[in-house]
Order: structure tokens, then C-alpha cells, then sequence
């Protein structure tokens, strides 16, 4: 049976029994209630005297329920300062909320879940103008809990990366590659990029859109100056720009996988390869009118980068160690 506060009824009578002598546990009894909830409410709110009022009790028991009710707003000063000034320090606003119990762990009114933060700063233009450019991901519109994202087109005869080779996740070769495309701004242009996994490989070309043919055709080019035994599987992103990959295929006799949607760790390679181009290509970079030499140059650039997971190695350097001399 769940709890029930006492009520003010109750609190007249452990008054008036209380002033004749009663015990607690006599108390308890007449009230139906346990003898520790009588000799716990005795004891917080008896006055020094000896005395118990049944009304200072009860007004007490109001104000510490008003305080104990979780904040639904920043509409308390300090609380807003704080969430202000900890967001304004790097904190996410997920990390704010569990921070208040530290710092404030006897003040019921210095607490707020982060999805009220959110939902503040969303909600309050001027709060949202200060306080959005500062969260993790600077969306300018919140996906509303539960909103799913956009269905992923398609693909025709997509596998599974569940169905690729252990040997190819423990790097037991070379010839395996992942892909994905960085887009321009405004999605006008692209650029593929290959990677292969185990030498950091970089290969990249231009796409003037994300038609599948025409992302089909860049990677059969790009692809076509690499030995056989350097063509062994490729593991794309779920994109609709991939949904010919039965060409590249048809050319090289590579098995094509799929990564699961939204999972882009399984793709790390390519990533963090993707993520070294953007210091090249900031986001918001046009690539309507991309100069093709310089795209190469960047890509001989990466490839000549050493890594550490390399052993500070160079692509390159790896690539031509188990190949020979072929420009890349």
C-alpha cells in the first residue's frame, strides 16, 4: 500500500492527544499509522517547548512540498544564472542538471532536468539566441522526443554489414575499403571518398550531385588504378548515392556492404578520414565549381600525412610497401 501524507485532521488529533499525555505508539495506534511516522513528524515539527501545534505543522508540511516540486522553468533567478553561466562554461545541459545535485544538495528549488533546459532554450528567443550557438550540436530547431528521422531511401540488394567477413573488422588484410561522400554547401557537389582500411588509403573524387549513377562512375574511376588483391570489399553509408553499387561491382568483382543507418562508428575510418578533409573543405564550402587538381593535391597531402595508428607511417608510404611505385 502506498504512503499517504498525513493530513491536517490527523495532525489535529496527534495535537490533542499529544497535549494529554499520549504516547506515540498509543498515538499510532488510534490513528491507524505507524509509530514511526507519529515519532518522526513529533520530532521535526515539535517546538522546543515540548509542544506540538497541529497548524505550524501543517503550514510547513505545505512549504516543504512546495520546494520539494521539481523546477518546470528557469523562472528562478538563481537557477537561470547558473544554468546560464555553467552552459556559457562548456557544460551540456545534460551535464548541468547532474552538477545542481552537487553543488546545491539542499536546495530542493536548485534542480531542473535537462529536458527543461532544453526545452527553455528553445522556447525563449532571447535565451535561445545566446544559448544555442553554444550547445554540442547548435540545432537550430529541436527534434521533438520520440520524432523519428527521415527514412533512409532503398537500396537495391543491400547486404548487410552483419554478413561481412570477420577478417575484414580485424584487419587481417588489405583491399578492404569503406566509403561515404562530404557534401558542399547546399548539397551542391560532393566529394566520394574511399578508404581503405588497413593502410588509411585515401581515394577521392568529385560528384557534381549524389545521382547514383554518377557515384558509381566516380568510384569505378578511382578504383580502377588499384592491384586486384587491393579489391576485396567495400562498406558504404546508407545513402541514396550508393544505390547503384551493383556496378562497381560488375567492374571489380568487390562484395558491397552496408553499415547499420545511423551508426557511422562502424564506417571510423572513413570518418575520421573524412573529418581530415574538412580541414580543407570547412563545412559550408561550395563545391559547385571544385578544381579538380586541387581536390588531388589534398588527397596526395592526407596520403603523405603520417598516422600513428600507422606507427607514424604514411598511407602512402604503407601502400607502396606492399605494391610498389603507383601514383595515388
Amino acid at each position: 500500500m502506498p504512503y499517504q501524507h498525513l493530513t491536517a485532521f490527523e495532525r489535529g488529533q496527534i495535537q490533542a492527544l499529544f497535549a494529554e499525555g499520549v504516547g506515540s505508539n498509543a498515538i499510532a495506534r488510534k490513528l491507524g499509522r505507524s509509530p514511526s511516522t507519529i515519532s518522526r513528524e513529533l520530532r521535526r515539527n515539535g517546538a522546543k517547548s515540548g509542544r506540538y501545534s497541529a497548524q505550524r505543522a501543517q503550514a510547513r508540511y505545505h512549504e516543504v512540498r512546495q520546494e520539494s516540486v521539481r523546477t518546470r522553468s528557469l523562472d528562478h533567478l538563481p537557477l537561470r544564472q547558473y544554468v546560464i553561466d555553467r552552459i556559457f562554461g562548456g557544460y551540456s545541459p545534460e551535464e548541468v542538471s547532474g552538477r545542481l545535485w552537487l553543488d546545491y544538495p539542499v536546495h530542493p528549488r536548485m534542480r531542473v532536468s535537462h529536458e527543461t533546459i532544453y526545452r527553455t532554450i528553445y522556447k525563449d528567443e532571447k535565451l535561445g539566441r545566446i544559448l544555442i550557438p553554444l550547445l554540442r550540436r547548435r540545432r537550430t530547431r529541436r527534434r521533438k522526443r520520440g520524432e523519428r528521422r527521415p527514412a533512409r531511401p532503398l537500396i537495391p540488394n543491400r547486404v548487410s554489414i552483419d554478413a561481412r567477413p570477420a577478417q575484414v573488422g580485424a584487419l587481417e588484410r588489405y583491399g578492404d575499403w569503406e566509403g561515404d561522400t562530404v557534401l558542399g554547401r547546399n548539397q551542391d557537389g560532393a566529394i566520394l571518398t574511399l578508404v581503405e582500411r588497413k593502410s588509411l588509403l585515401l581515394l577521392a573524387a568529385p560528384l557534381a550531385s549524389k545521382n547514383a549513377q554518377d557515384t558509381a562512375r566516380a568510384a569505378i574511376a578511382a578504383l580502377a588504378p588499384m592491384p586486384p588483391e587491393w579489391l576485396r570489399t567495400i562498406t558504404f553509408d546508407n545513402g541514396s548515392e550508393f544505390a547503384a553499387h551493383q556496378r562497381i561491382t560488375e567492374a571489380f568483382g568487390v562484395d558491397i556492404y552496408f553499415a547499420h543507418p545511423y551508426s557511422s562508428w562502424e564506417r571510423a575510418r572513413n570518418e575520421n578520414t573524412n573529418g581530415l578533409l574538412r580541414q580543407y573543405y570547412p563545412k559550408k564550402t561550395s563545391f559547385a565549381n571544385m578544381d579538380h587538381d586541387i581536390l588531388k593535391r589534398v588527397v596526395h597531402e592526407l596520403n603523405n600525412r603520417p598516422r600513428k595508428i600507422l606507427g607514424f607511417r604514411t598511407p602512402l608510404e604503407v601502400f607502396l610497401e606492399q605494391t610498389g611505385a603507383l601514383d595515388v
